[in-house]
């Protein structure tokens, strides 16, 4: 998460470093909701960034909302990072994301937490968007 990382960024530096070494692809869960730096976004190797739900949940709301996420989106495809936004709950949150460039999202838009031979079935499906 991005206050993990805001918390010991030295140790964390170290960590994410070898992880990625070894060609295991990176992401910043909750992103927005800690203290993390742009100087911090662009040191460490970062390939995701996720999308705290609580900006998620205001994109349709407000305008001031839809902007933020629309400059997280556009700062992270800056920095060669892919973005995910976390608690999608409506068809009206997925499309406007689209619109904004957003790469990838999850939520209970598209399905609530399931058993694991659940999740094996559902992930066998085609979703339409």
């Amino acid at each position: 998460t991005e206050t993990a990382m805001v918390s010991d960024p030295d140790s964390c530096r170290v960590v994410l470093d070898n992880l990625h070494a070894s060609g295991i692809s990176v992401a910043m869960d909750d992103f927005g909701t800690g203290f993390a730096s742009f100087r911090q976004l662009v040191e460490m190797p970062l390939d995701v960034l996720k999308v705290d739900r609580s900006f998620i949940n205001r994109v349709c709301e407000d305008s001031r909302g839809q902007r933020i996420v629309k400059a997280i989106i556009s700062m992270a495809h800056q920095l060669d990072m892919k973005v995910v936004a976390e608690g999608v709950e409506t068809r009206e949150q997925l499309e406007l994301l689209i619109g904004l460039d957003c790469d990838y999202a999850q939520g209970y838009y598209f399905a609530k937490p399931l058993e694991a031979e659940e999740a094996r079935g559902w992930a066998g499906r085609s979703l339409e968007f």
